[in-house]
């Protein structure tokens, strides 16, 4: 499974609008409720609850807010820019400007994981999170990642 199959164009916010790690799982979330349904609020508490267990920010400016919720029929995902870096208390205590969020229902957590790596080893790429972060709309966004996906 291609994450680009998961993330389209409509599911990338450029440039997100809050400036605060609460307000970009909030923006985040609202936007997963909009293009896949259930509560928004239900999602930001299943994101809130796994951040409380260890920050999502896995460094390099990234973070990859997640959690499982019974708020969504499937597993979607989400991802926005901050134009300026967000404090998010990552793992390297460097501020964040790139944000995916996944939220699933248990029963997704095996395709959960699954997302979740896929997303970390692609981001590993540096010349991929510069086209990401240097990306002005949602397309430019999702046809960086898609030229990156089928590798």
């Amino acid at each position: 499974m291609l994450l680009t199959d998961l993330l389209t164009p409509d599911r990338v916010v450029v440039p997100l609008a809050a400036r605060d790690k609460a307000g970009a799982i909030r923006e985040l979330a609202e936007r997963l409720a909009e293009r896949a349904g259930g509560s928004a609020a239900e999602i930001v508490e299943a994101v809130q609850e796994r951040e409380a267990m260890l920050s999502t920010g896995i460094g390099h400016g990234i973070a990859i807010p997640h959690g499982r919720s019974p708020a969504v029929k499937d597993l979607g995902v989400v991802a926005g820019v901050s134009a300026e870096p967000i404090p998010y208390d990552a793992l390297d205590g460097e501020p964040v400007r790139l944000f995916f969020l996944l939220v699933g229902p248990e029963t997704a957590a095996g395709q959960h994981v699954k997302v979740l790596a896929r997303i970390a080893r692609l981001l590993r790429r540096d010349e991929l999170r510069e086209a990401l972060l240097a990306a002005r709309t949602p397309e430019e966004f999702h046809a960086a990642l898609a030229d990156a996906d089928v590798r």
